[in-house]
Parts: C-alpha cells; structure tokens; sequence
C-alpha cells in the first residue's frame, strides 16, 4: 500500500514537471484592484431641467371686425410679419357706398347749418334793432343749434364709416408668424370666422411646471409681489434646449410663477421668457428649460461609486484594515452625468470605492500594501 502511494506521488510530481517543461501557466489568485477617493465637500452647479412648450408671448387670433366675402389673402403659412402689415382684405363696395353716404349728409347737414347761422344771426341784429321779437330770435337760435347737432351727428356718421370700411383691411396688430389659414378666397366671413392665428414672436415664453417643494427652496412663500419680482430676476438665466439637443443661442429669464399650486400634479406653472430676434423660435416648440443653480459645500461623489440595489443605493467605505463594508447612502443627481450629490450616509474625510464597486463584496480587502 505504501509502494502505490509513493508511485502515484511520483506520477503527480512526474506531470508537474511535465506541465512546466511544456511551458503551460498554472492559473495563479490574483489580487482585484480598486480606486478609492476621500470624501470631502465642494461647490458644484446643478442644471435644473423642465420640460416645456414654447408659446408666442403676443399670439392673437386675427378675426374680422365685418362681415363680407374675402377678396384677397395677401400673406402665407408661416411667413414672417411686421405689425401694420395687410394680412387679408374684405369686399369693401358697400362699406365705401355707405362712407359716400355719409358724407354727403354730412356736406347737406353743414349747409343746413350755414343757413340757420346766417338767420339767427340776421335775427339778433334786427332785435337788437327791436324790429323783431325775442320769440322769433329764440326760435332761430334753436333751429341753428339743432343745425349744428346734426353736423356732428353727420361727421361721427362719417367717422364710423370710415372705421368700418378700415374694417375691410386686416391688418397685423403685431410683429410675428401666421399660423395656418383657415379661409380661401370667396368665403363669406364674419366677426365669428377665426381667420388664422398670429403668432408674436419677438419674445417667447417657455411655459412648464415647477414643483412646489422646488420652488419654495428658491422662492420664498408670503413675499410682497414686488419682492417675488426681484427673487424672481436673481434666479440664474435660462437655457432652452430643443428636443434634437440642439442649444438656443439666447438667454431667457424667469418672468412668471402662478400663485395657486395645481391639486392634480402639486406643481405651480411658470415661464421663461425668450428673445427671438431671428424669428427661430415657433409657437408649439417642445423642448427642455435648463436653470442652472450654485450648490455650495456639499459631498460629490462619482456614479461608479454608486451600487443600486432594488430601491436602495450603497456605496463601500474603506475601513481601517483596508477591508470594504456597505453603508447606504442617499443622493440627488447632479445633472452632469457623471456626479451625484449625496445628503446622507456619508461624512467628510470617508474613503469610499469609486472604480470596481460593482465588483466589491462585503469585508472584501480592497487596498494592498
């Protein structure tokens, strides 16, 4: 029996042998390594970000102010427009018949008029004269007053004739885009016939919701309006960020925060207002409203620190023996991708994991001398 044993030892030896003279590596424990860091606090700014639709700060639903058959459309979808601009034109026959009228009963009512003076005033002279009765220089003093009533009454005939022949033209009553249009020429229109939608696009207001927990952070409750405006006009500028990625070139502002939270969604509306000089900007436009807000003296750590654990988030400190153990933690994203910010289960001057935390196990020895 101890003849085999010694044999068989000899075969093993034998093969290891063997295996090394064939140049074979044997698979040896190698020690996993870590990177760690230490935790301390910095500055850092964390873009805040809304999603939001645009809409034209000026937009007006064009409607005629007579009614008609459209003769003329003089501008098209989506072209740019100046205020005064001619937009639509209205069959105007009647309404310069109508202004021809007036003004002819109004060329009648000062004749009337040049009459009744020039008799009062023939009237007064023969009594003061006492060639005539104060009957008959009051009764002539009436008549050129109602002589001069229907002057004016003829001239605001003429004047409203005028208003409503202006009424055929259409004009733009601010700078802006046309929306669609929704008329053809022929139509009979009316006060009721939306015409199209214009759209004034000078400046654009960003429109999207707000948290109330967020705004009460930035904005305090129970300020005067005139203090909310100024807490309001400290809040950094806006960035409006298409739905392609593509950055809008210009700053906005904050320039409006309802008053009444929504019951529904717990959040209160708001608007950033846009400059729009190019005219790049469209009612309807979907994209982000980007706020960025300084946060000061608060512990940053890297994503890859992070190990998500169902609802939980853990990361690994470094004990004194250079062994890892779990401590969870809560975080806030800061918005950079890369960076959370942690507001609790960490303290200043704990080292941490930061590369091969998923690969951390409890206890494990994560530094080697």
């Amino acid at each position: 029996m101890e003849k085999k044993s010694m044999i068989a030892w000899a075969i093993v030896l034998g093969m290891g042998g063997m295996i090394s003279s064939c140049g074979i590596d044997v698979p040896k424990e190698e020690k996993t390594s870590f990177e760690t860091m230490i935790v301390k606090k910095q500055d850092i700014t964390v873009p805040w970000k809304f999603s939001a639709k645009m809409k034209g700060q000026s937009d007006v639903t064009i409607t005629p102010q007579a009614s008609g058959q459209l003769v003329k459309i003089c501008i098209a979808e989506g072209q740019q427009v100046k205020k005064g601009q001619v937009l639509f034109e209205i069959d105007s026959r009647n309404a310069r018949l109508n202004l021809e009228s007036a003004q002819a009963n109004l060329q009648a009512a000062i004749a009337q008029e040049n009459s009744a003076k020039l008799e009062y005033e023939s009237n007064k002279n023969l009594f003061d004269k006492k060639i005539v009765s104060s009957y008959v220089l009051s009764s002539s003093e009436n008549s050129y007053k109602q002589a001069q009533a229907s002057v004016a009454q003829a001239r605001a005939s003429v004047n409203s004739a005028k208003v409503n022949l202006g009424f055929c033209t259409i004009t733009a009553p601010v700078t802006g885009v046309i929306g669609e249009i929704r008329v053809r020429p022929g139509d009979q229109v009316s006060p009721a016939t939306q015409l199209t939608m214009l759209s004034g696009n000078t400046t654009m207001d960003a429109e999207f919701a707000v948290s109330e927990a967020l705004i009460e952070a930035e904005v305090s409750a129970g300020l005067t309006k005139e203090d909310k405006m100024k807490q309001m006009a400290s809040l950094p500028p806006a960035t409006f960020v298409m739905k392609s990625g593509t950055e809008y070139p210009h700053k906005g502002r904050i320039t409006s925060l309802t008053g009444v939270v929504d019951a529904a969604t717990g959040s209160l509306g708001a608007k950033a207002s846009f400059p729009n000089p190019d005219g790049h900007l469209f009612s309807g436009i979907q994209g982000t409203v980007v706020l960025p807000f300084a946060e000061k003296d608060v512990i940053v750590i890297p994503q890859t620190a992070v190990v998500k654990l169902q609802d939980k988030q853990q990361v690994y400190k470094v004990k004194s023996d250079s062994t890892a153990t779990a401590v969870t933690v809560k975080t806030v994203d800061a918005g950079n991708g890369e960076d959370f910010i942690v507001t609790s289960g960490l303290n200043v001057g704990d080292k941490i994991v930061t590369i091969g935390a998923n690969n951390v196990q409890e206890g494990q020895q994560v530094l080697f001398p």
